[in-house]
């Protein structure tokens, strides 16, 4: 996968005898499969375009059928494979949000200039994010995704700007 790529989706198994299967949404809003007419599944190291016939909900999981799949035959390859978009037919992010992806490697460097580190994990804890950072040395740093903290990023760049709160780090 490339970095203009997302994951949405994990095909979890087979669903039924007619070429359907049960996919764990990789996403916030499962519903945005609706919006997709295509997908890639990640299949031994390639990528194969497949067609969306139909979309159903199942609890927390979606089942798909893909145009031209008629047998649980056919669709058993597919079992743990990835479903893949392209970054352009990915939703529309409101302002101030980023995607998981983007911010993995990003620098964190403090109102000053001195460098924390760089971003290795974003723990969604519900109600805000929070940002793993690998210093130079030392321990992980953990910082929450508030504005009171966060007060620039640039993805482009590949940099963030903190100010980091009493208590923060010691």
């Amino acid at each position: 996968m490339k970095k203009n790529q997302f994951n949405i989706g994990k095909i979890i198994n087979t669903h039924g005898i007619k070429g359907e299967v049960k996919v764990l949404p990789l996403t916030d809003d499962p519903a945005r499969f609706e919006d997709l007419e295509w997908v890639y599944l990640s299949y031994n190291n390639q990528l194969e375009k497949k067609i969306i016939q139909s979309i159903r909900y199942q609890k927390n999981n979606i089942i798909l059928k893909f145009k031209d799949i008629n047998s649980i035959d056919e669709i058993e390859k597919y079992k743990s494979c990835m479903l893949v978009i392209d970054r352009e037919m990915a939703v529309e992010l409101p302002e101030n949000t980023y995607f998981i992806r983007d911010l993995i490697g990003v620098e964190v460097r403090l109102e000053n200039g001195e460098s924390l580190g760089k971003i290795i994990d974003v723990i969604e804890t519900g109600s805000n994010d929070v940002y793993v950072i690998k210093p130079n040395k030392g321990s992980d740093i953990l910082i929450p995704a508030i504005k009171q903290v966060i007060q620039h990023v640039d993805i482009e760049e590949n940099i963030m700007i903190v100010k980091l709160l009493e208590g923060l780090i010691e």
